[in-house]
């Protein structure tokens, strides 16, 4: 009998690895199923969706009290998949608040859980491992830093490496992807891209706006260009048209508009390693309410917050959070990174490291093949 396993992502990342997943598991065994929590990737890899996720993630603690409800309703649901279906295992994808509770229920179920991306417990609340330790049958991580930390905690851990390198591959120039966009081949190319959750966009967005249009005072035939995840409501993308510099809005294809890029303004998060794969300096920005910003301080325990940063072990690029965020600040550093060609050839040297450290291609297939063996399917 082809077995099912649940799956439970909860925002655009954690789809997007979750499609991938997907993808190598039906490789691996055709007719295999996988349901659960997700968006359309999972969907496109022809995952089956018992719950969208659209608007569930949040950014900072004052907005979780109004998602209670679908939370509640969300797990209930997967829960009773789960009890009804009875998967080989469960695979959870970040989004800890979540998905420790709904491992939690399956678990009891006896079904084996297998975390794959697991929580950034080195950056942000460390405790969580515990919970991690008493619930996961496995941990698959994706940062090689990672395997010692579960490793010595006692949490059975494999590193299989970052999926964004295979997601990322591809063969086309600069060029040729720009021209596939609608840009000029042979403009600067500034990527713009604001962050996959509506808070984020709505507090990000304006001010990379004006960013753009400080960039294009300085230089002249700058082109930007825009990416939009999924699911995002039109009406928080209304500032990239209202004046200023024309701005090219790609929606579903990060990846497209990195590969077109001569430096991107991005917010923090899984956007950075994907620049760094496309060998794109990067200005990383984020801003969270001054509420979220202050409580959120006491639990971050690393020194910087750009993931490109935090593998490089140093401040390969520029971080510019809350106060610091401002128009001009992130102008004055992109226009550095287009003209000043020292400065940018040793990002790019530090960008080569971070390259190296992420592990080999196949990351999907290696964590396909570790959950197979888990819930002992062949």
């Amino acid at each position: 009998m082809t077995p099912t396993f649940l799956l439970s992502c909860g925002e655009a990342s954690g789809d997007l690895y979750a499609g991938a997943l997907t993808r190598a598991l039906k490789a691996r065994l055709p007719g295999v199923r996988v349901r659960g929590l997700g968006g359309p990737q999972l969907a496109a890899a022809g995952g089956e969706l018992v719950e969208e996720f659209s608007g569930l993630a949040v950014t900072g603690f004052t907005a979780i009290p109004a998602k209670i409800p679908r939370f509640r309703a969300t797990l209930a649901k997967l829960v009773e998949d789960a009890t009804t279906s009875r998967p080989a295992a469960l695979i959870v994808i970040d989004f800890f608040g979540f998905n420790a509770r709904l491992a939690r229920r399956v678990k009891a179920l006896g079904i084996p859980v297998i975390y794959y991306v697991s929580p950034q417990i080195w950056a942000w609340r460390p405790g969580r491992i515990k919970t991690i330790r008493e619930l996961a049958d496995l941990v698959l991580v994706i940062f090689p830093f990672e395997e010692a930390i579960y490793r010595d905690a006692g949490v059975p851990v494999q590193f299989v490496g970052h999926p964004l390198i295979d997601l990322a591959a591809g063969a086309a120039s600069k060029q040729d992807v720009r021209r596939r966009l609608g840009l000029a081949p042979n403009a600067p190319t500034v990527a713009i891209l604001p962050g996959s959750r509506q808070g984020e966009v709505r507090r990000i967005l304006p001010d990379l706006i004006e960013a753009a249009r400080k960039i294009q005072s300085q230089v002249d035939d700058a082109q930007f260009v825009l990416a939009r995840a999924q699911n995002v409501p039109d009406a928080l993308f209304e500032p990239a048209s209202a004046g200023g510099p024309p701005i090219t809005i790609v929606t579903g294809d990060a990846d497209a508009v990195l590969a077109a890029a001569d430096v991107v303004l991005t917010a923090s998060g899984t956007a950075t390693v994907q620049a760094a794969l496309h060998d794109v300096p990067m200005v990383v920005v984020y801003r969270m309410g001054s509420i979220e910003y202050t409580l959120g301080r006491r639990f971050v325990s690393v020194k910087h917050y750009a993931m490109v940063n935090l593998i490089a072990g140093d401040r390969l690029v520029p971080e510019l959070i809350q106060d610091a965020f401002t128009p001009e600040a992130v102008a004055a550093e992109a226009v550095s990174m287009l003209t000043d060609a020292d400065r940018r050839a040793k990002i790019l040297a530090g960008l080569a490291r971070v390259r190296r450290a992420l592990g080999a291609p196949g990351a999907s297939g290696r964590a396909a093949d570790a959950i197979l063996n888990v819930a002992a399917v062949q």
